[in-house]
């Protein structure tokens, strides 16, 4: 199944697929094997490099948009990586694109046999450019963009519609009809191709329930703290005459929220990524939901990709995204919408989860009332 990429800000959605080693590659539908064609000629002498290296390169964009990147996906890729015998350099580039440059081209210079990329403001693609350059297959993660030989993420344009469903369901338990709300937006930023995704997702579903945001707005880079200064912003302009709020994850739903409590209110705000201060506010009832996008499994397809390169493989996979007229393959999960009622969802998928952290304080009593311990 072939998806279509916003080309003008490197957004794809990618369809479920099946990863495979190439000795499948005869059993697979027409489409894998032209995307995995594709895929072999855009990494020529990738799989000859990783043989070269047994060492996996990863950049990570930043911790402070959301806390995923050190606490769930660092730890998940570098222990399968390291399990299957393969060394991982993992390193983050702190939201800095020079950086991030920085540490490709060092990372490059001290040899890498897989890169597993996740973008920042174009500094992924630059890096891949140079990776391909040397033979070096990469993955593009979480975040799409060209030139990538895979795209490992969720499916983003589901997220944006669960967080729709949600926005609805909690104006529904407020007494508010949607077609007459005054829902404001605080997208993602505009240079990630998975915030348009999100968005499309969710005004998508919520245009279909009658509903015309009445302030959409783009946070530069995620920044939690611009985030905060916009939504007050809106806020002011409207009076705080406001019914929901549609952000686009829990960082910038929560810096939404302290311009709610300041205020002494509370308004049914969205978020995505069920991070710890995301789930305290939805169990508090300052946040109606989140998403939850469960990094184990996105982590598992990106190591499985990385380790069969590093074995000189060239994986298969079944569906693909058109990245600027080139078909990439692609492998996404689908994530699940999370209420208070169900914040247990994620413990349980989680191993190792930190309980309490997530009830520290105030939120014990909450947690209490879950059934959460």
């Amino acid at each position: 199944m072939k998806k279509k990429l916003y080309v003008a800000i490197a957004g794809a959605a990618a369809a479920t697929l099946l990863l495979t080693s190439c000795s499948s590659s005869d059993s697979a539908t027409d489409t894998a094997a032209d995307t995995t064609e594709t895929s072999a000629e855009a990494a020529d002498g990738g799989t000859d490099a990783a043989a070269t290296s047994g060492n996996a390169c990863v950049i990570l964009p930043d911790s402070q948009s959301s806390d995923r990147w050190e606490n769930q996906d660092r730890p998940a890729i570098q222990s399968a990586l390291e399990a299957a015998g393969f060394t991982a350099d993992i390193q983050n580039a702190q939201g800095d694109t020079t950086q991030y440059l920085t540490i490709g081209d060092q990372m490059l210079a001290g040899g890498c046999g897989v890169m597993v990329l996740v973008d920042l403001n174009g500094s992924g693609a630059t890096v891949a450019e140079k990776a391909k350059a040397q033979g070096i297959p990469v993955i593009a993660y979480d975040r799409p963009f060209a030139p990538a030989d895979y795209y490992v993420s969720f499916d983003n344009v589901k997220v944006g519609q669960l967080q729709a469903e949600g926005l609805l369901k909690c104006l529904g338990d407020n007494g508010v009809d949607p077609a007459a709300a005054a829902v404001v937006f605080l997208n993602g930023s505009p240079t990630d191709g998975n915030a348009a995704m999100f968005k499309e997702g969710y005004e998508t579903t919520l245009a279909a329930a009658g509903v015309t945001p009445v302030k959409d707005e783009s946070v530069p880079d995620w920044d939690n703290q611009q985030g905060g200064v916009i939504y007050e912003q809106m806020f002011t302009d409207l009076g705080g005459k406001i019914d929901g709020i549609l952000a686009a994850n829990d960082g910038l739903g929560g810096a939404a929220i302290a311009v709610n409590d300041k205020n002494g209110i509370k308004i049914p705000t969205t978020g995505q990524d069920a991070t710890v201060g995301g789930m305290q506010n939805v169990l508090l009832g300052k946040q109606c939901m989140t998403v939850f996008k469960n990094t184990a499994l996105e982590a598992g397809d990106a190591s499985a990709l990385a380790i069969a390169l590093l074995n000189g493989e060239m994986p298969t996979v079944e569906g693909s995204v058109d990245v600027a007229g080139v078909t990439v393959p692609a492998k996404y999960s689908d994530p699940v919408i999370i209420y208070a009622e169900n914040v247990n969802d994620v413990i349980s998928a989680s191993p190792g989860f930190d309980v309490a952290a997530l009830c520290a304080g105030d939120v014990a009593e909450a947690c209490a009332a879950q059934g959460i311990q």
